[in-house]
């Protein structure tokens, strides 16, 4: 277990008028600890931070690479994972950090260099050596080594862990090879002018390199099943700066860029944020939020060898914002990565799977010149690792497919039971409605099959209660008194018929008292034929018999009626 590296350098300050206020502040470096101060040479309490390395404003690229990088790109030669990347605010100097200019060469220009003096001071092991280089643009994969390749996706294997699915690789021989693709790859990477840069690097860009080797045993050329490879990767990464929109100015595209920008920032800092806490603290880590965290997973808390350079402007105006990569910088110096050397012993490494082709081609060239053999070897890699890339790509986009099947056939089956359980359910309905259409009459008392039901089993196993054949639904308790006034409409068929009530409580029986229902109407129902409400025989048939008197008068005023439109019609006549 150890911690990552974390350094912090200082800019050279640009000359701004405010700044030379008297109430103006300024940072001051002390060995490795920097503090604002003010003014008049007073420190701020609270504000000092301490680090591995503080470089301030005349430290050079040369001394930042000595001091910070060295020790790890010796490593990944040796087959530790290894990840340098500057983090600050637009116009801090990470990017001069990274790519260096003519007369000041950057950390990614001299780890190139030193990773191939390195290998050639070693005789005792063969090496592979190829390289990659993307952006991460508006939270998209892009390919600077081939324009045509964007958007690509990411992927984990077991083999290769987290790894950028289509990226082009290219098997390099010598420092200057890496160097030329290097410089294409920069010609494609999206920059931007702001108010505070007139080159902002508007992406964040990882440069790859895969580092294998094996040991060369004299008495044999060839690769038993036995033998380890040892593959590391090594990650240099120029972070674009966070910014704010009122000091950058920008609107529309830039606008767009600097929102994808932040919001990556920021999930890196809560990722930083989760890993400096404690274990029993740290909770789940938000690796997939951005996919700048998810390719850095490993680097992160992981097995790697991990430094970090943490750039600050010491402007006064910028004082904030130093502030937060300085709090960022503490925070990612509590975190702990346990790094091991990477051998692998299955077919996985490429330097194993091409070394009969390339021991073939030098028994063919055998005659040649080396330097043609050693073109003709490094070709043949290429078209090699080219295939396989093809055919890597192919394999994911069948498995991708055969998923997209499955879940098709899964879906079809789903939509197809869903559609046999409705017919089943449709089947039973029109069975019970049959069944109730051959009742003789409807005037049956509801207690008459109170005692009738009889139970079944859902699809879901829950007991519940299914009306007997010619029966209705609702029934009332045999306790119940019957009512001067009913409930219930005086149609019955106006609340629920059977099947609607089957359809909707799947044969579930309910006692009609139990149901909370609105204040009753005021009229009567029909009532059963063995129930009277309180009327005699004798005072029905008076009732019976006024009814008859009242329609008597009514047809005697009605011919009278008649009679008289008779009379006038004929005296017009």
């Amino acid at each position: 277990m150890e911690k990552i590296c974390v350094a912090v350098r200082v800019r050279p300050a640009v000359t701004v008028s405010e700044d030379t206020t008297v109430n103006g502040t300024y940072w001051k470096v002390e060995e490795n600890r920097i503090s604002l101060h003010k003014s008049n040479g007073t420190p701020i309490p609270g504000i000092s931070y301490a680090f591995d390395h503080v470089f301030d404003e005349s430290c050079t690229n040369s001394r930042v690479y000595e001091l910070l990088t060295k020790d790890l790109i010796h490593a990944a030669v040796e087959g530790f994972n290894g990840t340098v990347f500057a983090y600050g605010q637009t116009s801090s100097g990470k990017t001069f950090t990274m790519n260096g200019a003519q007369n000041d060469r950057g950390i990614i220009d001299r780890a190139v260099k030193d990773v191939f003096n390195k290998i050639h001071k070693i005789y005792d092991r063969e090496f592979l050596i190829r390289v990659s280089y993307m952006e991460i643009y508006n939270e998209e994969i892009n390919d600077l080594f081939a324009e045509e390749n964007q958007k690509l996706p990411i992927h984990e294997s077991l083999e290769r862990g987290v790894f950028v699915s289509g990226l082009k690789e290219e098997i390099v021989s010598d420092a200057e090879q890496v160097l030329k693709l290097i410089q294409g790859g920069e010609v494609i990477r999206h920059f931007g002018e702001t108010s505070m840069n007139a080159r902002s690097s508007r992406s964040h860009t990882i440069f790859r390199m895969v580092i294998e080797s094996k040991g060369k045993d004299a008495n044999s050329s060839d690769y038993s099943s036995s033998d380890a490879i040892r593959v590391s990767v090594l990650n240099l990464v120029d972070l674009a700066g966070s910014e704010r929109i009122t000091k950058t100015g920008a609107g529309g595209v830039r606008l767009k860029e600097g929102n994808y920008i932040n919001k990556s920032l920021m999930v890196l800092g809560n990722v930083i944020n989760k890993l400096s806490d404690e274990a029993k603290q740290r909770g789940h880590i938000p690796y997939r939020d951005s996919k700048l965290t998810r390719i850095l997973q490993p680097s992160l808390g992981g097995n790697a060898k991990t430094s970090i350079i943490c750039t600050v402007a010491p402007e006064k105006l910028h004082v904030e914002e130093t502030k937060g990569t300085l709090l960022f910088a503490s925070r990612a110096k509590r975190i702990t990565n346990c790094a091991q050397v990477n051998e692998i012993l299955s077919d996985a490494a490429l330097l194993k799977r091409q070394k009969l082709e390339i021991e073939e081609l030098r028994k063919k060239l055998k005659g040649s010149r080396a330097e043609v053999l050693e073109q003709e070897i490094l070709k043949l890699r290429n078209d090699m690792l080219k295939y396989e890339l093809e055919r890597e790509k192919l394999e994911m986009e069948l498995e991708e497919e055969r998923k997209s099947h499955k879940e098709r056939d899964q879906c079809i089956k789903e939509q197809q039971m869903k559609t046999d359980n409705l017919n089943t359910r449709v089947n039973s309905s029109d069975g019970d409605k049959s069944s109730s259409q051959e009742q003789n009459d409807g005037k049956q008392s509801l207690e008459e099959f109170s005692g009738n039901n009889i139970v079944f089993q859902d699809v879901f196993g829950t007991p519940t209660f299914k009306a007997a054949p010619n029966a209705f639904v609702g029934k009332r308790s045999n306790y119940s008194r019957v009512r001067d006034f009913s409930p219930l409409p005086n149609t019955y068929n106006n609340v629920a018929d059977e099947d609607t009530w089957l359809k909707m409580n799947r044969g579930f029986v309910a006692d009609l008292d139990s149901i909370q229902m609105t204040p009753a109407r005021e009229f009567q129902s029909f009532p059963s034929s063995d129930v009277t409400l309180g009327y005699s025989t004798e005072n029905y048939k008076v009732e019976v018999q006024n009814l008859k008197r009242q329609l008597d008068l009514v047809l005697e005023e009605k011919n009278e009626l008649e009679f008289i439109k008779e009379e006038r019609a004929m005296a017009i006549l």
